[in-house]
């Protein structure tokens, strides 16, 4: 499994911007799928980005599409998730989570073998 830990939470007010980053280590990075999840007190984990080994493909949720992007740097075995157009019901616990790559672009948290501890994204409005 792979190492994971996240960074760049922080608050700010509705319209805001963050740049969560998910930083890599123990396995190449190169061969994992990595997605982005949050979860707010009394919800369940919902799923927002997935971005697959190569950069090439990503896919969002209903939520966020249009306003978060996810990227990564091999290099740096970093995946970035670029957040803008905040809104208060972003606020949540944001967690990357790794998966060795696959075909699909599945969207399931049961899916991904590695996870890290979580970054707090709050949003005032």
């Amino acid at each position: 499994q792979v190492q994971l830990v996240e960074s760049g939470g922080g608050s700010v007010q509705a319209g805001g911007r963050l740049r969560l980053s998910c930083a890599a280590s123990g396995r190449p990075f190169s061969s994992y799928d990595v997605g982005w999840f949050r979860q707010a007190p009394g919800k369940e984990r919902e799923f927002v980005a997935v971005i697959n080994w190569t950069g090439g493909r990503t896919f969002y949720g209903d939520s966020v599409k249009g306003r978060f992007t996810i990227s990564r740097d091999n290099a740096k075995n970093t995946v970035y998730l670029q957040m803008t157009g905040l809104k208060p019901e972003d606020t949540a616990l944001y967690y990357c989570a790794a998966r060795p790559r696959s075909i699909g672009m599945g969207q399931s948290a049961a899916d991904f073998n590695s996870w890290g501890q979580g970054t707090q994204v709050t949003v005032s409005s």
